[in-house]
């Protein structure tokens, strides 16, 4: 059975994306070698990655571009070449390489994926998407990378969840450039 990973980044105020949709706080210049090194070993890992349309129009703009494969080769390889599945209700097609368009319900799509495959799944960005499959109990572990900036104002990668949802530790992992990566299992 597949395990299905939420991988995102969120400021110290609890957003993972600014007042105007963008997550490029998460990729400021760091110049810290042990967070690259991080960065590209977990961009090793197989499986399907998961989008909502936002986050799919936003990594399908940038990882097949010339300058994603000069700033990040590693990580634009995997991006590029992995299986991916983008959920929307208004989208016709969906051109990124290797990239299935589902317009049906995500929770029932997830579970087929989950029985059905054996490879793993993880969804960076698309908080509807993560909200929606947190309240079904469908996310197995959730990667949070929590990076030193405020932002003031944004959207919470749960908006909408109408039920407490409780967590426990896995590991947490800090880095030189003030990034702390926790990782959480959800309790049943």
């Amino acid at each position: 059975m597949g395990k299905l990973i939420v991988f995102n980044s969120v400021s110290l105020d609890g957003y993972f994306a600014d007042a105007n949709g963008s997550m490029s706080f998460a990729h400021r210049d760091t110049n810290d070698a042990e967070w690259s090194d991080f960065v590209s070993g977990n961009a090793q890992g197989g499986g399907i990655l998961v989008f909502g349309r936002i986050t799919y129009d936003l990594m399908a703009s940038y990882w097949p571009t010339p300058m994603a494969g000069k700033n990040e080769p590693i990580v634009a390889e995997r991006m590029n070449n992995l299986p991916k599945v983008v959920f929307s209700r208004s989208m016709r097609s969906a051109a990124w390489n290797n990239t299935r368009l589902v317009k049906s319900d995500p929770a029932d799509e997830i579970r087929k994926l989950k029985k059905d495959s054996a490879e793993g799944m993880a969804i960076m960005g698309s908080g509807t998407i993560v909200s929606q499959l947190a309240q079904e109990g469908l996310v197995d572990e959730y990667q949070l990378v929590v990076v030193p900036v405020v932002l003031g104002k944004g959207r919470t990668m749960f908006e909408g969840v109408r039920r407490i949802l409780q967590f426990k530790l896995l590991s947490s992992r800090a880095f030189a450039n003030g990034n702390v990566v926790l990782s959480y299992a959800p309790l049943s």
